[in-house]
């Protein structure tokens, strides 16, 4: 019998996603093209980019090349590169030969001539042009930004999360694989500097009068954190002695705002000691940790990190949990950089899993306060986020078709964090949790199976109906009680099948632990007659004791 209730839970659960995916969200060839591990892309382990582009800001155009270096994994002759209309892919090379491609949408499936023989490295040569898409309302759209600066200078930016990097440079653009290393030449006016990713290796002066710019990032990178920040920017920079030794910490900031970044990122130090502290040490010390200012809020590009957040704390002047701690932080600086942690260094192979970015990347803003300020700043920030959640859509999304879930990724996925914790119940266990997370996955792209997997092993607890009810679920447990003659009577409702997660009470001045289950449990000589459930879980609770 419970087998079967399984099967009906589960078989409900695939119907209400048909519901919420199929009938909202209709996917097409292209979605397909672009979210899945096609045979095209199965047979070939990305190794390396070199991508060169030349920016041209009088007619907002780009020509460049990208070459695109991989492991042969077993043989096959067709390879997918994708980059979106209106680029056009001009023409690709290998061994110096052209090679014949076809168009679908934004995909290219390029013929290979010579041979693909497994074990064998090898490299294709993309050459490009046009004018990309303009992005609408950066960071959420993707594209690229022509704006000027307060001097009228150019102030050039790319944002392609979501959208995919091949809205401006041909690519394999599917998170699943990332480059182990990469190379960025980037040419611009000879009065702008570029701020790219990685570390400066070089800037040559062109007789056209323009300016090339070459980044090397030496560890891997998603493609959607690959980016070009062009503008009349100054330098400043510090070293932090952290985890790994010495981080350079390198700021690119406006002319006009060089002294007010001077005092607002001192919170870069303050950030790395609480999330190194929480998250392990910095994963890109080769790197660098750059900030680098935009025209648009901020977002997480790989040892580049975008910074548009006004030199104040908040989010954009306000506070995202109305509790008044909102305010005692940077936003953008704590948020997008624990990004580096959760998002670049662990990437979800699917966005479908995004959560694994944004749930970890929120619940930074708590930790953060933890570690500077404090576990009731914590704890109220977290909950005063709840009014944000929505529970219109479960947080998982749908695989294969380049498409995430539910924007309660972020504070719902906070709110289950922070809930996970409580049940841990053991703030030193939950520290080196997450910090086992960060060396066991370091650099590389995961499942939501398997970051499930760790905590629940690392934890000793089976979280498979946990995150089942607040991955895949979009009901919020109720904990409900009856309380009749100094008897407690408990159980969950508004779950998934199977959900049993433990949970901490006051019963009038007295802490209990209670193990409820979707069954009735007792608990007798209970002679309080207030029962309250720890507000740091998150749950809804009903009293269904009789009335006298």
């Amino acid at each position: 019998m419970k087998k079967l209730s399984k099967i009906i839970t589960l078989l409900l659960f695939i119907a209400s996603n048909s519901v919420v995916y199929g009938q909202v969200q209709k996917f097409t060839h292209q979605d397909t093209l672009r979210g899945s591990v096609t045979k095209e892309r199965a047979w070939w382990d990305l190794s390396y980019y070199h991508l060169q582009v030349k920016v041209n800001p009088v007619d907002s155009s780009l020509t460049g090349r990208n070459t695109i270096r991989y492991r042969v994994l077993k043989p096959y002759q067709v390879m997918q590169i994708d980059l979106q209309e209106p680029m056009q892919l001009i023409g690709v090379t290998q061994d110096g030969m052209p090679l014949e491609f076809r168009r679908d949408g934004n995909a290219y499936f390029i013929t290979l001539s010579r041979l693909q023989t497994e074990g064998s490295y090898n490299e294709v040569v993309a050459d490009y042009e046009g004018k990309p898409k303009v992005s609408p309302r950066p960071p959420w759209s993707g594209g690229f930004s022509w704006k000027r600066d307060a001097n009228q200078n150019p102030f050039i930016v790319t944002t392609c999360q979501g959208d995919g990097a091949s809205i401006w440079w041909p690519c394999k653009d599917h998170q699943y694989d990332e480059p182990d290393s990469m190379l960025i030449t980037a040419t611009v006016p000879g009065n702008l500097t570029d701020v790219s990713n990685g570390r400066l290796r070089n800037v040559a002066t062109n007789p056209d009068h323009t300016r090339t710019f070459t980044w090397f990032v030496s560890n891997p990178i998603n493609n959607y954190c690959v980016n070009l920040n062009i503008g009349d920017y100054v330098y400043f920079g510090e070293k932090y002695q952290g985890e790994k030794g010495t981080l350079d910490c390198d700021y690119y900031v406006l002319r006009n705002n060089l002294d007010k970044a001077k005092i607002q990122f001192r919170e870069v130090k303050r950030m790395l000691e609480a999330l190194e502290y929480w998250f392990g040490p910095y994963p890109f010390y080769e790197d660098s940790y750059k900030l680098v200012e935009v025209p648009y809020p901020g977002m997480e590009h790989q040892s580049s990190v975008t910074y548009g957040n006004g030199y104040e704390n908040g989010y954009m002047k306000t506070d995202e949990s109305n509790t008044g701690w909102g305010m005692k932080f940077d936003f953008i600086i704590i948020h997008e950089s624990a990004h580096e942690w959760f998002g670049n260094s662990i990437t979800s192979k699917d966005v479908a899993d995004m959560w694994i970015h944004e749930a970890f990347g929120a619940y930074s803003e708590n930790l953060f306060l933890d570690y500077h300020f404090g576990r009731k700043a914590c704890d109220e920030y977290v909950i005063g986020t709840r009014a944000k959640i929505r529970n219109d859509q479960p947080i998982t999304g749908p695989y294969d078709v380049n498409t995430e879930g539910s924007h309660d990724m972020y504070y719902k996925g906070a709110n289950m964090l922070h809930t996970l914790r409580q049940i841990v119940n053991n703030d030193e266990k939950w520290r080196s949790m997450i910090r086992g997370l960060s060396k066991t996955f370091y650099h590389q792209t995961v499942t939501t199976g398997q970051i499930e997997n760790y905590l629940s092993q690392a934890s000793g607890i089976d979280l498979n109906p946990f995150f089942s009810q607040y991955l895949r679920d979009t009901r919020i447990p109720v904990f409900e009680y009856i309380l009749d003659h100094n008897q407690l009577k408990y159980r969950w409702t508004n779950c998934v099948d199977g959900f049993n997660m433990p949970l901490k009470i006051m019963a009038g001045n007295t802490t209990l632990w209670l193990s409820p289950t979707m069954d009735w449990e007792f608990l007798e000589n209970v002679t309080d007659t207030k029962i309250v459930a720890d507000i740091n879980f998150y749950i809804k609770t009903k009293n269904a004791s009789p009335t006298k």
